[in-house]
Parts: C-alpha cells; sequence; structure tokens
C-alpha cells in the first residue's frame, strides 16, 4: 500500500511539473513560472505533512524520490559554478573590462560585504536584545545531543586556526583542487587564480599579441559555451524549486519551530531589518529600491528554498547583468567573494545573536557597550572564508563564539529550526552579494541605468 501512495506522489509531482513546462510553452515569464512552483510547492508539501505525516514511509520514500528532481537541479548549479566563476573573471580580463579599475573594484566590493556584515551583526544583537532571547533555558534532546558532539570535534579545529592563518586559507597553493570545490574557500581561491592568469595575459599582450589574442579567443569561446549552459541549467529553476520548496514544507518539524518560536521571529526581523538596509543603501546611491525588490525576487527566492549561496552564483550573476545592468567583470568579483565573505545572514547576523544568547552563562553584560563593539569587529573579521552551502552558519558561529570564549553548544540546541532560518540568512547572504555589485557598478560608472531602470525581467 505504503509503494503504491509513493507512486501516487510522485504521479502528482510530475503533474505539476507538466503545468509548469505548459506555462513555459506559453511563454508565461520566468519570474512568474518561479513565483507559482513556490506556491504549488508549499500546497503540496502540506498536504502530505498533514495526511501522512514528517516521518512515515509513504513521505520518506516520496521525498527521497522527489530529492532526485531537488538535489539534482541544485547539483547541476554548482556542476557549473566553478567554470563559470574562473572563465568570467579571466574573460573580463581579455574584453579589458577591469583593467583600470582592478584594484577599486576589488576594494569596494570587499569593503561593503564587510561593512554590511558589520552592520548585520550589530542589528542581530539589536535584535536579540530587544526579543530578550537567553540560551540557558533551551534544553537538549537525543539529536541536539549528537549534533553537539560532533561540534566538540569540530571545534578544535576552529580554535586552532588564528586569523591570520584563516586569511591564508585563501590563497590557492593548488589551484587544480579548488577547481573541484574541495575547500570551503575554494571559491575565493579561484577568483585569485583566475585575477593572476588575467594580469599574465595583459602582460603577454603587451609583448606577443598574436599569442595574446589566440587566447583571448579561447576564452571567449569557452564563455560562449558555459553561459549556453549556464542558460540550459536556469530553465529547470521552476521545477527545481517546486521540488525542494515541497521537502521542505513536508519535512519540517512544525512543533519544534513553536517551541522556539521568539528565536525564530527574532531572527527573521533581523533578517528583514538587515534587507531594509540594502535597499536603503540603493536609494542613497539614487536607485529605485522597488525595481531591486520586484528583480531580485526570483533569484532569492531560489536561494531561500536551496539553501546554497553557491548554487544561486549563476542566477546571481545573471540578475546583475541582465537585470540590473552591471558589468561582467563586476558581477563576477561580487556573486563569488559573497560565497565566502561578509556573508550578511550565515557569518553576521545569526553569529551575533547566539553570542548575546549565551553571553550570560559566561558571566558577561551582553549589553557592556565594550562587549558589543568587540563582537561586532570578531563577526566582521571572522566573515571570511564562510562556505556558500547550507550550514555554513554553523561555522561561523562557531568561530566567533570560540574567538570570544563562549560557549558553543547553544549551536546544537537550535538544530530543529535550523533549515528554517538557514532559508532567510541563504537569501540575505545572496542579497548582500548583488547589493555589493550594484553599488560598487555604480561608483565605478560601470552601471548601466537604463536597463536598472526597466521594469522586466530578463529570460533565462
Amino acid at each position: 500500500m505504503n509503494t503504491i501512495l509513493i507512486i501516487v506522489n510522485i504521479a502528482v509531482l510530475f503533474l505539476l511539473m507538466a503545468g509548469l513546462f505548459f506555462m513555459q510553452k506559453k511563454h508565461v515569464s520566468f519570474s512568474k513560472r518561479v513565483f507559482t512552483a513556490l506556491g504549488l510547492g508549499i500546497v503540496f508539501g502540506l498536504v502530505l505533512h498533514l495526511i501522512y505525516g514528517v516521518t512515515s514511509k509513504v513521505t520518506t520514500g516520496s521525498i527521497d524520490w522527489f530529492s532526485i528532481v531537488a538535489d539534482g537541479y541544485v547539483k547541476l548549479l554548482q556542476m557549473i559554478v566553478m567554470p563559470l566563476v574562473f572563465i568570467s573573471i579571466v574573460g573580463a580580463f581579455t574584453k579589458l573590462k577591469l583593467t583600470k579599475n582592478i584594484g577599486k573594484i576589488s576594494f569596494l566590493v570587499i569593503g561593503i560585504l564587510l561593512g554590511t556584515t558589520a552592520i548585520s551583526a550589530a542589528i542581530g544583537i539589536g535584535s536579540a536584545l530587544g526579543f530578550g532571547l537567553d540560551g540557558i533555558h533551551l534544553t537538549a534532546g537525543e539529536a541536539e545531543n549528537a549534533r553537539n558532539a560532533l561540534l566538540q570535534e569540530k571545534v578544535v579545529t576552529v580554535k586552532d586556526m588564528t586569523i591570520p592563518q584563516q586569511i591564508l586559507e585563501l590563497l590557492p597553493s593548488n589551484p587544480f583542487q579548488d577547481l573541484t570545490g574541495a575547500r570551503p574557500t575554494s571559491t575565493i581561491a579561484v577568483v585569485i587564480f583566475a585575477a593572476f592568469i588575467g594580469m599574465a595575459y595583459l602582460g603577454v599582450k603587451r609583448k606577443n599579441p598574436e599569442s595574446a589574442d589566440f587566447f583571448a579567443k579561447i576564452i571567449d569561446t569557452l564563455y560562449t559555451i558555459i553561459m549556453r549552459v549556464v542558460t540550459l541549467i536556469l530553465r529547470l529553476t521552476p521545477y527545481g524549486i517546486l521540488a525542494i520548496i515541497t521537502r521542505v514544507t513536508a519535512t519540517s518539524d512544525y512543533e519544534a519551530i513553536v517551541k522556539l518560536g521568539k528565536f525564530v521571529v527574532a531572527s527573521y526581523v533581523g533578517l528583514i531589518l538587515i534587507f531594509i538596509v540594502h535597499l536603503l543603501l540603493l536609494t542613497f546611491a539614487k536607485l529605485n529600491p522597488l525595481n531591486y525588490v520586484k528583480k531580485a525576487l526570483p533569484t532569492l527566492t531560489f536561494a531561500f528554498t536551496s539553501r546554497t549561496s553557491a548554487g544561486t552564483l549563476p542566477l546571481n550573476i545573471k540578475s546583475q547583468t541582465k537585470d540590473f545592468g552591471v558589468s561582467e567583470g563586476i558581477a563576477n568579483f561580487a556573486a563569488s567573494f559573497g560565497l565566502s565573505i561578509g556573508q550578511n545572514g550565515c557569518a553576521g547576523m545569526y553569529p551575533a545573536m547566539l553570542a548575546i544568547m549565551v553571553a550570560p552563562a559566561a558571566g558577561i553584560d551582553p549589553t557592556s557597550l565594550s562587549f558589543i563593539l568587540t563582537l561586532i569587529l570578531v563577526v566582521a573579521i571572522s566573515s571570511f572564508g564562510v562556505a556558500g552551502v547550507g550550514g555554513g552558519a554553523t561555522f561561523a558561529a562557531l568561530i566567533v563564539l570560540s574567538v570570544m570564549n563562549l560557549p558553543i553548544a547553544i549551536v546544537g540546541l537550535l538544530i530543529s529550526v535550523e533549515p528554517l532560518i538557514d532559508m532567510g540568512r541563504t537569501a540575505l547572504n545572496v542579497s548582500g552579494s548583488m547589493t555589493a555589485g550594484i553599488l560598487t557598478a555604480r561608483a565605478t560608472g560601470e552601471l548601466e541605468k537604463d536597463v536598472y531602470q526597466q521594469t522586466t525581467i530578463a529570460e533565462a
């Protein structure tokens, strides 16, 4: 009987996907298909949750098959991340788009990412204090105790790494290994390696123009092919979102969410306030924030459902270049650096909130100005090298709490609501990197304002 029900659920998913395909054939806009998939996934997931429950064999069996679509789509996106980053950065040099402003662009992108992360930490502190969050009264169940046992093993490694050592981890000692995404900081390492290749190209162009032109043609050809692959993968976005959000709503522990509701609400209040900061920064740059919200929503929706900044990279770059008019070089710098530096949600707000919650247990006054300023500084510096995949916030929290000599057990106590909060954090991370790209392009005169002001969203 269970097998029959699982087959029925799979058939329903295929019917919903067929409906999305029909919309595509009717040339319904990309954003409308994305939000339709989001709505259908929420409804379908809740129906599965209400009828079968979270732990039933029907639910787990169905979700196992749904994951072929959900995880398959994310894996395809991750497949193209490293080739896209490498070719795009090198291509920016061969097209002479970054030659004059490379130093200024790097400084602005990293500066904006770290600046907004510091602001995020301050907002996280304010939210935790405003809601009166206290980690002392949290209790651990079986899952939480298991999580804390794992964290105890990992924290040793975190404590053994000084901040200078963390910075050194950004440099590529083996670029071929980093092209496989083997390390959390692999993306930044690939950007640095690609930048060296680009600068070498500029040197060769002055001394041996023929060889440089031949190399540029190879890069341009590879770039064209890779962007075509990106386009093909992005067309699958509605189907991926449908499967991902169905899985999320069907398997969420709503009782735990209610139990830790105060922390969840405080987290999302903080996330919304930080997003408003992004809109204010765009407003100060004399750019319409409403246009940003409308055009960024499909990308932020995917980041929200998938919980992976790395997987969102192709959509991030597409939004910056096609929808906002950011030059390719800046878009790739901002999107790539944003994967491991200055993640506003995972590396900014979240560790700061946890530090405030556990400070009383360590005998520290969380309202002390010296403690708050130190915490903001530590959060900003420690935001280098946070992995752009689901769970990166855990490592960011471990680093911050360890540096501040605070207990780390609270990280494991929040495991039941971690996925729900991580969805919002990931969307905010991506928004932060897109905002950094747009503001940098605006400051360097490489923003096509006419494109930004258009109200239509470019098709994938």
